[in-house]
């Protein structure tokens, strides 16, 4: 699906009544309530800009900017009840595009909204999310993957199930939680998912038996080292 606005906030009637009224001037808004869900969207979707609250429930706003300034140039537009210029600051030095307290006139908010979208729509480059790590690079929009800047084809499971290891790098993910989040209800055995990472090893590791990125845990499942 594409979106031109992703709406993360927990106050779940603020959240839907801002994207109920951007669809009434055919601004397509999505609402989603924590770090976990814009992730989700992020990887599914086509987003054009994100609105981003600061008090979520999992986790802050700024530290999920972070994450998304990791792996994506898109527009943020931090929403907050909080009104002191140092978390105003903080927005814009993390990469935050503009700050707006709350309470705020939805007119106003749709204004900058439409003004940016102009922007990216006059520039024809809607920025895409890109994650660039040792050499790594991948582009959520087109689903590929290059390596020293060559591409490498994954088959679309592959790129879903290295992007879930790229969202948890640098941790350990159980084999459980790899098919429950990259297969959904499907029930696979271990060999499917070993192949499948064999297959994304021979793609993008310079020697798959000693293997830089993908490193297996024995007994519990894979990370992703970067």
């Amino acid at each position: 699906m594409q979106y031109d606005c992703l709406v993360v906030d927990d106050e779940v009637e603020l959240g839907q009544a801002t994207c109920e009224y951007f669809e009434m001037f055919n601004i397509s808004a999505k609402h989603v309530f924590n770090s976990e869900q814009c992730l989700e969207a992020l990887m599914e979707n086509e987003i054009k800009l994100i609105l981003l609250d600061i008090n979520l429930d999992q986790e802050s706003g700024f530290n999920l900017c972070k994450k998304i300034r990791e792996m994506s140039n898109l527009p943020i537009l931090f929403i907050s009840a909080r009104q002191s210029d140092d978390d105003v600051l903080i927005a814009l030095n993390i990469g935050g595009d503009d700050y707006i307290k709350k309470p705020y006139s939805l007119s106003v908010l749709l204004a900058k909204v439409k003004v940016i979208l102009k922007r990216l729509e006059e520039s024809n480059t809607v920025r895409t999310l890109t994650i660039k790590e040792k050499g790594l690079v991948l582009d959520e929009k087109a689903m590929k993957v290059y390596v020293d800047g060559n591409e490498v084809r994954l088959k679309t499971k592959e790129f879903r199930l290295l992007y879930y290891l790229y969202q948890h790098k640098n941790k350990v993910i159980s084999k459980q939680e790899l098919f429950a989040n990259v297969w959904g209800d499907e029930f696979f055995s271990d060999g499917t998912l070993n192949v499948h990472i064999r297959k994304i090893r021979e793609k993008i590791e310079k020697n798959p038996n000693e293997p830089e990125y993908i490193k297996t845990i024995w007994g519990t499942g894979y990370i992703l080292e970067l």
